[in-house]
């Protein structure tokens, strides 16, 4: 792949990073086409993974737009930060379904299209004649994929929600944060994030069955579900021993040991994940025999011991700055890491070089910053089709090639 530096005009972050052009565009959901009702970040973000993996996307907004475009400050070139975070490769169509003939050309997208996807409650679906049901009247073997807080059935199906409000009912927020402080929301919005990935992860599946069976398929994905199934090992590990976990900072887990802690200068993260990485530890700091004491000898017995083998580490950590430990510990194998901030983290030189970071045209005389897929396939990292659409970009481009189907 092709990487090009920008303008030397550093005055933004952005403006540091490179462009991806050339060869990384993935094709792998080529001919799918996906008619995408949804807004704020689940949803938008769950089929933009499907668009990175070359699904044709079209993005079907009122003519206020997508509730996302108007969620700023942050504003760059006109277009809200967090929006055009989730929405690349996509094409927008303004429509509005409530007049007849938005209504008609609603339909007509559905009837080409692959995917449905929304994300409104199950009233709201009926109520816009846009549930399953509907959608199924205008093609039968339609992928349909409802993401919404609480699923289309039970006790809540009919409830609102946010990212903010899954997180509470999933009990993550309550096992983050400091043992003395209040619950805390984890600082992106992961259940958003979760429900999308789930629900692009889903909609592979289910097209993947159609091509064997050419039935469509109804996939129905909770942002609460998405959210609780996150903390899995928590819940298991109550079941089964009937033990509430609790607040601790980061600092109590399963493992021993496997925490934050200070230096001569910045904190850093340790995890001492087996016998073999507890020995090596001890190995790398010169001290072999505490490393080989018995009352120590397995990950069960550190946990006994574990505020006094925390304050021992947490004493000879303090003697020295971060990056000589890192340095140190790297050497040894011994996983650890730094306690980055978000601007850390954005000019991280090793993410930077396996294209996770990088700036698009927007079409517009402008540029627009991305965070990539993540996956690399056959050693390239995946590149952008198109940039994230203005509002109603596609409008007629789309609507002029549905005529021209029928």
């Amino acid at each position: 792949m092709k990487q090009e530096t920008n303008s030397p005009d550093f005055g933004l972050p952005y403006q540091r990073l490179h462009a991806l052009k050339g060869a990384g565009a993935l094709s792998f959901l080529s001919g799918v086409r996906i008619v995408d009702l949804t807004t704020s970040v689940a949803g938008p973000y769950g089929t933009m993974l499907l668009s990175d993996f070359g699904a044709e996307v079209i993005k079907v907004e009122r003519p206020s737009g997508d509730d996302a475009r108007h969620w700023g400050p942050p504003f760059l070139n006109e277009q809200a930060l967090w929006f055009t975070a989730v929405n690349r490769n996509k094409k927008s169509v303004v429509l509005d379904i409530r007049s007849r003939e938005g209504r008609a050309d609603m339909e007509r997208l559905i009837s080409s299209a692959d995917v449905f996807v929304t994300n409104q409650p199950l009233d709201v679906q009926r109520k816009l004649g846009l549930d399953e049901a509907a959608v199924r009247a205008l093609r039968e073997d339609i992928i349909f994929v409802s993401i919404t807080g609480f699923g289309l059935n039970g006790a809540r199906s009919e409830m609102t929600c946010y990212d903010l409000i899954a997180e509470g009912y999933s009990g993550v927020m309550d096992i983050t944060g400091m043992a003395d402080g209040p619950p805390q929301k984890v600082g992106a919005p992961a259940a958003d994030m979760l429900a999308g990935q789930d629900a692009a992860l889903a909609t592979i599946a289910a097209l993947f069955d159609r091509m064997r069976s050419g039935k469509g398929h109804s996939i129905d994905v909770s942002l609460v579900e998405s959210m609780t199934r996150f903390l899995s090992c928590r819940i298991s590990s109550y079941l089964g021993s009937g033990e509430v976990p609790e607040r601790s900072g980061g600092t109590d887990s399963v493992i021993a040991i496997y925490q934050a802690f200070e230096t001569a200068d910045h904190p850093i993260t340790l995890g001492l994940g087996s016998d073999a990485i507890w020995k090596r530890f001890w190995q790398a700091l010169d001290d072999v025999e505490y490393g080989e004491r018995p009352e120590f000898g397995s990950n069960s017995a550190r946990r006994v011991h574990r505020e006094k083998i925390v304050a021992s580490i947490q004493e000879i950590l303090r003697q020295k700055p971060r990056d000589a430990w890192l340095a140190l510990f790297a050497e040894a194998r011994i996983p650890a890491g730094p306690i980055n901030k978000v601007d850390d983290v954005a000019h991280d030189g090793a993410l930077r070089e396996r294209g996770l970071f990088y700036v698009m045209d927007d079409g517009h005389g402008g540029q627009v910053p991305q965070i990539g897929l993540g996956i690399q396939f056959d050693g390239i990292p995946c590149a952008p089709h198109s940039a994230p659409p203005r509002l109603g970009e596609h409008t007629e481009e789309i609507l002029s090639g549905l005529e021209r189907e029928t």
